[in-house]
């Protein structure tokens, strides 16, 4: 099975890259973009076999390393 997980910042808190991409963008001359925030994308080959418990794996996974779920939010899509 395949994992999708995406961690991004939770609204409110400070993001300083998607800031400098913001405005770097507009320097390029792509004048409508009103905001940009960053995030991160990781993507996992799983051995489970079983959807629900290959989802349980990655959220544990998320809650333990991959996101900092006190200023982050994460997704989960898992493919099979």
């Amino acid at each position: 099975m395949k994992a999708k997980v995406h961690v991004t910042l939770k609204n409110g808190v400070l993001d300083p890259q998607g800031k400098a991409i913001e405005h770097t963008l507009g320097s390029l001359g792509f004048k409508g973009v009103k905001q940009a925030r960053q995030g991160k994308f990781i993507e996992l080959d799983l051995a489970e076999t079983d959807a629900d418990k290959a989802r349980a794996q990655v959220d544990e996974m998320c809650k333990k390393l991959l996101a900092n779920t006190v200023i982050e939010n994460y997704t989960i899509d898992i493919e099979g």
